[in-house]
């Protein structure tokens, strides 16, 4: 079958750093959070400012490095941000050890890590497109999406465990080691990338910031993809503050029974990751992603109906369940659609706009959505969020568009784009 075949040495190498940087993300997964209630007596705006300003900062620092990653070989930038990555988060233990450690340094190093977070994919996703042929992207993209999913099922059960037995930043000393051994890996691929395309200038100019942006807002495809999945995903992610309080605080489930009901539908992104190769087969890009995109805007407004006790347990695992089996399969398609579509010159500074949006966006709505759950109620928020998940499928692209896939501009136009 195309999901078990072999696609090289050098990619095995890339998805083993991939593996173990994700499981490390997944077990240190709100660390920080909890370390500044447990270790440093934050309240609840701390905390809600560290998950919103931390990533929506480390967004807006990653914008002007797109145009400096897109003109130098990916795998350096990537073993780098892996490397940074690793120190920023032991400086955290390091701090804790010495009674050093304060809100700020966790604010400061979850900006950091988020910027070189948004770096190292924007990196990554241009060498795969160098790495392999264009048949087997789907593929290998298909692999990232069932590592991503089983990492989110194991790695914060084990994590809570780890946090309970040995204190708040045992795993942050965990993650910051995955970081250390995915450069290694990646440091093993071997130097064969091509060389990076070189601008007609040495220093890119102010305008080469938004070239990501031109490029998705001009192609017909990319465009309403963009938008859908800002939307989707924001409102996917703003629900899960209020959710967590309807079903902890106001139907008293057990801790145990939150992490079992998110923990058990993650089996559906792989199922949905190992669909989709096949399903790209039989019925063709474009379709699958139309299908699959209205699909999994279906859902989340079940979760507003949740009741207690047992069967509320088994809705809320049936819901997530479909959900999480729909964007198994849309997101690996999504993501080697936009890599075809983009042109190699490009790959980074697109990648890199696409993230930045994504994390700002879902900061902004997060945080109106908690100001919404505290006026009206969790199950409002949640169901309000639900409502307009609806109508997103109307932003997916009706017609297949075969223009603009990925060719390479000429080079003029390269030239005044700054590579």
């Amino acid at each position: 079958m195309a999901g078990r075949r072999s696609l090289g040495r050098r990619f095995g190498w890339l998805w083993g750093a991939y593996a173990v940087s994700t499981a490390g993300t997944w077990l240190a997964f709100d660390a920080f959070a909890l370390i500044a209630v447990l270790a440093l007596d934050a309240g609840p705006a701390q905390v809600s400012l560290l998950a919103a300003v931390g990533p929506a900062v480390g967004a807006a620092v990653s914008v002007p490095l797109g145009p400096w990653v897109e003109i130098r070989r990916k795998r350096p930038v990537m073993m780098t941000a892996d490397l940074v990555r690793c120190v920023l988060l032991l400086s955290i233990p390091v701090a804790f050890a010495f009674g050093r450690l304060g809100f700020g340094q966790l604010l400061l190093v979850s900006v950091a890590v988020a910027a070189a977070d948004i770096t190292f994919n924007a990196a990554a996703g241009a060498f795969l497109k160098d790495l392999l042929p264009r048949q087997d992207l789907l593929v290998a993209n298909g692999r990232f999406e069932a590592t991503t999913w089983t990492a989110s099922m194991v790695g914060p059960p084990l994590g809570g465990a780890a946090i309970g037995l040995f204190g708040p930043v045992t795993t942050v000393v965990a993650d910051a080691v995955s970081y250390l051994v995915s450069a290694f890996g990646i440091r093993a691929i071997g130097d064969a990338e091509k060389r990076a395309p070189r601008p007609g200038r040495a220093v890119p100019r102010a305008g080469d910031l938004l070239e990501g942006w031109r490029h998705i807002l001009a192609d017909p495809v990319l465009r309403p993809l963009f938008f859908n999945s800002l939307l989707v995903n924001s409102l996917i992610m703003a629900a899960s503050p209020p959710l967590l309080i309807l079903l902890v605080d106001d139907l008293h489930f057990a801790p145990w029974q939150y992490a079992l009901a998110f923990a058990v539908p993650c089996t559906g992104g792989l199922l949905g990751s190992r669909l989709a190769p096949r399903l790209v087969a039989r019925h063709g890009r474009h379709r699958v992603l139309l299908t699959t995109g209205a699909l999994r805007a279906c859902w989340p407004v079940g979760l507003a109906f949740t009741g207690a006790g047992a069967p509320g347990l088994a809705w809320v695992m049936v819901v997530e369940f479909g959900l999480i089996t729909c964007c198994g399969v849309f997101n690996p398609v999504l993501a080697t659609h936009r890599l075809d579509r983009t042109p190699t010159s490009r790959v980074t500074r697109t990648l890199s706009a696409w993230s930045a949006t994504g994390k700002a966006t879902t900061a902004a709505v997060t945080a109106l959505w908690g100001v919404l759950a505290a006026w009206t109620g969790p199950r409002t928020a949640i169901a309000v969020a639900g409502a307009l998940l609806l109508v997103t499928p109307l932003l997916l692209p009706r017609r297949d568009d075969a223009t603009g896939t990925g060719a390479e501009p000429a080079p003029v136009a390269a030239e005044s784009n700054g590579g």
